[in-house]
């Protein structure tokens, strides 16, 4: 086979594995969010398919993943405009900044979802919603659902993926 057409198709493969990534991440991300609807929206959350934010630390295609999966699950949950726009935002925000940090430990890459999701949800629940909480405790709220889903689970699932070299790790070395 000549080196050009070789060469093509890897990139065809490397591009349907991304695709392949993305959309499983995303119903993936839907999924979760219905599973533990209960939990899942309102000022005081812990949204458990936060959890797959820290999975960028494995593969690009984790980011539009849990964006488009956020964008779904907050369109589907019955989510006003700005909760759709700025909740999707502030999860493609971390995303991307844990992307950035996945050279580092887990844990660094569960920071910058917490920090987006604590920075532009509250205001979110606030002034979108009309929430009557006072704002300290929204946020308050806000960050601690995001340290147990991103911090705790989010890290824990990370740790436990680089660990056992499973699913991720297999597909970097075919890419390679």
């Amino acid at each position: 086979m000549p080196e050009t057409l070789k060469s093509a198709n890897d990139k065809r493969r490397k591009y349907i594995l991304y695709i392949c990534q993305a959309g499983i991440i995303a119903a993936l991300y839907v999924a979760l969010l219905y599973v533990f609807a209960p939990i899942s929206f309102g000022a005081v959350q812990v949204r458990v398919a936060e959890a797959l934010v820290i999975l960028p630390v494995f593969t690009p295609a984790a980011i539009p993943g849990v964006t488009i999966g956020c964008l779904l699950g907050n369109f589907l949950g019955g989510g006003i405009p700005l909760d759709i726009v700025f909740g999707t935002l502030a999860t493609l925000i971390g995303a991307v900044f844990t992307y950035l940090l996945r050279n580092k430990h887990p844990l660094a890459g569960a920071i910058p979802p917490i920090v987006s999701n604590t920075l532009i949800v509250p205001f979110v629940i606030k002034f979108a919603y009309g929430d009557s909480m006072a704002f300290p405790l929204i946020m308050l709220g806000v960050l601690g659902g995001e340290i147990i889903s991103i911090g705790i689970i989010g890290v824990v699932f990370a740790i436990a993926l680089k660990k056992r070299n499973v699913i991720f790790h297999a597909m970097k070395k075919k890419e390679s």
